[in-house]
């Protein structure tokens, strides 16, 4: 079995449910997955459009766009550019967005990519190879820092200080780091404790990719173009998995979801509400023994509301 097939789209069913609701063919309009991957919502969406529904996808990295050109669907169409892009689309356009904030099992598991630290291979991280400094680019400049700020802000990490001291003084005795395994082992020595079941290096990665891809600027991006995209009654569906990015779809949903009194006019009407709460769901017991990295995934659901006239 192939690598593209071994990958599990994680709360496929719940996302989908909750993006398109009822049990039948979703109505007429455009519907965005504006996280294509490698497709696993997608064709779940596609068999639940109607002949007169459209679904269009947004995704940054060229095998992805590639995993696409094999949906053989009048219906389907997908641009290569990240989600932000959402933005271009018009104004109440689209009936649902699905935005599934995931690294796909292929991007992890291909040793070429540098997302892992599992596999040594090329210290890159771009979602898109094509574009932009890689991780190792960035390391070869950036000073201890910049390396401390990005690792302590993107990762979480207590020990950002000393696995910053680390890689400069690498880079001052050998040479700029150039393989996900040199920075695995550099940041094993320099993290003195570990959380049980977690590689030592495991946070580090995580701020690299996070940084080097921009991705949660990205997603600030997205969320705000959703909302002006949604149609009325529309549905905005989120999937993260790690507390940096919840924590944002959190927020903006909850700052949304209530109405916003100007204090320097408090006789005015306040600013209506643009988003209703429908609630977050969690994976189940089945679903965790299946695919174990699913375990961190939260999928947070709003509706847009009314827009005044």
């Amino acid at each position: 079995m192939s690598r593209e097939l071994q990958h599990t789209t994680v709360l496929l069913e719940e996302a989908v449910q909750a993006l398109l609701g009822g049990a039948g063919p979703a109505p007429a309009g455009l519907w965005v997955d504006a996280t294509f991957g490698r497709g696993g919502h997608a064709r779940r969406i596609l068999q639940r459009l109607g002949p007169q529904a459209r679904l269009l996808a947004f995704d940054k990295d060229p095998e992805a766009v590639a995993a696409a050109a094999q949906i053989d669907d009048a219906r389907f169409a997908i641009r290569h550019e990240g989600f932000a892009h959402l933005a271009d689309l018009p104004a109440g356009s689209a009936c649902g967005v699905l935005m599934d904030l995931g690294v796909s099992s292929p991007q992890l598991d291909a040793a070429k990519r540098g997302f892992s630290f599992r596999f040594d291979g090329p210290l890159d991280m771009r979602m898109d190879p094509t574009r932009g400094q890689s991780v190792a680019q960035w390391l070869a400049e950036a000073d201890e820092g910049q390396i401390a700020e990005v690792v302590r802000d993107y990762g979480e990490e207590r020990f950002a200080g000393a696995i910053a001291k680390a890689i400069v003084a690498r880079r001052a005795q050998q040479g700029a780091l150039t393989r996900t395994g040199e920075l695995a082992e550099l940041v094993a020595g320099a993290v003195k404790t570990r959380e049980p079941g977690q590689h030592p290096a495991t946070r580090t990665f995580q701020a690299f990719r996070i940084f080097i891809n921009a991705e949660l600027q990205e997603l600030q991006q997205a969320l705000e173009a959703s909302l002006r995209v949604l149609a009325p009654g529309g549905r905005l569906v989120v999937i993260s998995f790690h507390s940096l990015e919840d924590r944002i779809v959190k927020q903006f949903i909850a700052h949304h979801s209530k109405e916003v009194f100007d204090r320097r006019t408090p006789f005015a009407a306040p600013a209506p509400l643009r988003l209703k709460a429908l609630g977050r769901i969690r994976p189940g017991a089945a679903e965790l023994a299946a695919n174990p990295r699913a375990r961190s995934a939260i999928l947070r659901v709003a509706e847009r509301t009314e827009v005044p006239a």
